[in-house]
């Protein structure tokens, strides 16, 4: 939907980030009211916590524009937990991927667009009757709609019938400094499903040192067959927030946000439905270019809706905090919540405490490292609702070694480990641990455009 609606935008004057050419200066009498920035040093930042970006992954010496690139991936793992017996034993297998990808990344005055597409297939050597097509694509537009306002889209669907079989593990466990759209996740070993996640934002910089700001996510999360994941529900949510706010210093960010989340469950014949409301202070500081601390709390008033039961609300604390490095050979970032959410598989409205990290280096010119991690409690806000879950916890943790063996070619080798604790989930009670292996052997070309 995001990619089909880019054309209506063709005529406006977009741009790219905050280190791209600086704004053409509004010569009106409205700007000579209010100064507005005329250089790129003078634009504000977006605060990670009122933004729907992930932090970025790579290094500030990998950082490029406006190329072409494409390649081929194959990947071999073995998993103590690929599908659980009839005596609820967990059952292991050897799996092959094979991913071809391609992504476009383009850049100009008014508009900073990326495409990535990446299918996949995936085959099991014991049981060939969980054989895959995997889909991956992800794609996100900014425009500099007038001088001082700017529009971001951003979208990513999968298709999938394991989270674990991906050729890149830490950009599917993007580690962002917001909490809208956020919800619990339960992964299942082995299971068919399809999620999207959409955002929209729009900024507006009226002044040198003030900025206002809108966006929404949606979220769809849906099982294509439901006896591969008893005890976990297809799901939805929208949220909305706006914001405001003001640099009081050159590294030093205050503003105040207003956040309402929607999450739906779908059980056989009912739905469950949890409505948020937040108002937050925010706080976000600069220490350098590429590195940003970030923290935001307030109240969060929640409304749950389960038929037939009656309506229950609550009043609790809301917290996120968060920050983000970029430096020549290392990309670090890390993030921590505390607020009510649902989704993801669950049923009902959890207390949600999750953290998440996401660490790579770069050891020598050839060598690379990689290291990830998240653990999140759910406890249930209705423990009187008899549909609802419990709540449980997990705990994941990935880490691999990349080695560049020649100018496209690469070799890699990880370790995965994933425990959850959910005894309401027959997916996963049966059980809940999971350790994958697996080696890859990746070619990868990379072409300029526009030269």
């Amino acid at each position: 939907m995001l990619a089909a609606s880019v054309p209506l935008w063709s005529q406006v004057n977009p741009a790219p980030d905050a280190t791209a050419t600086a704004p053409v200066t509004d010569n009106s009498p409205a700007a000579d009211a209010a100064p507005v920035p005329t250089t790129a040093d003078d634009r504000m930042q977006t605060p990670p916590t009122v933004s729907g970006a992930a932090y970025p992954t790579t290094y500030t010496s990998e950082q490029r524009s406006n190329y072409l690139r494409g390649g081929l991936t194959f990947s071999t793992a073995y998993s103590d937990n690929v599908l659980v017996s009839a005596s609820g034993t967990p059952l292991s297998d050897v799996s092959y991927l094979v991913t071809p990808s391609i992504a476009l990344d383009q850049t100009t005055s008014r508009l900073h667009w990326v495409f990535a597409y990446s299918p996949g297939f995936t085959f099991y050597q014991r049981d060939s009757s969980a054989n895959q097509a995997n889909q991956n694509l992800s794609s996100s537009f900014q425009y500099r709609l007038s001088p001082h306002v700017t529009l971001s889209l951003r979208d990513s669907f999968q298709k999938s019938s394991s989270v674990l079989d991906q050729p890149d593990l830490a950009s599917a466990g993007a580690v962002t400094g917001s909490a809208q759209g956020v919800t619990a996740v339960v992964i299942a070993p082995l299971a068919d499903q399809l999620t999207n996640k959409g955002d929209v934002e729009i900024t507006y910089q009226f002044n040198a040192n003030t900025m206002i700001g809108a966006s929404g996510t949606f979220t769809n999360l849906h099982y294509s067959n439901s006896a591969q994941v008893p005890g976990l529900f297809d799901s939805a949510s929208q949220s909305g927030a706006a914001f405001y706010t003001r640099r009081i210093s050159k590294k030093h960010y205050l503003g105040v946000t207003y956040q309402y989340q929607r999450i739906l469950s779908y059980p056989i014949g009912e739905q469950s439905e949890t409505q948020t409301h937040s108002v937050q202070v925010f706080y976000t500081v600069y220490l350098q270019p590429k590195l940003s601390l970030s923290v935001a709390g307030g109240p969060q008033h929640s409304d749950v809706n389960q038929s037939p039961l009656p309506s229950a609300s609550a009043w609790t604390p809301a917290l996120t905090a968060s920050m983000g490095w970029q430096a020549r050979r290392t990309a670090l970032a890390a993030s921590y919540s505390r607020i009510v959410s649902g989704g993801g598989g669950l049923l009902g409205a959890f207390h949600s405490n999750s953290a998440s990290l996401s660490l790579r280096q770069q050891l020598s010119l050839n060598w690379n490292a990689q290291a990830s991690g998240a653990y999140s409690i759910n406890k249930t806000l209705t423990p009187l609702f008899f549909l609802s879950s419990p709540g449980g916890h997990s705990i994941s943790g990935s880490a691999s070694i990349q080695r560049k063996l020649g100018q496209h070619m690469n070799a890699e080798a990880g370790y995965t480990r994933l425990h959850q604790s959910y005894s309401d989930i027959p997916a996963i009670s049966t059980a809940p641990d999971t350790n994958r292996e697996y080696v890859t052997i990746s070619y990868q070309f990379t072409r300029p455009l526009g030269r």
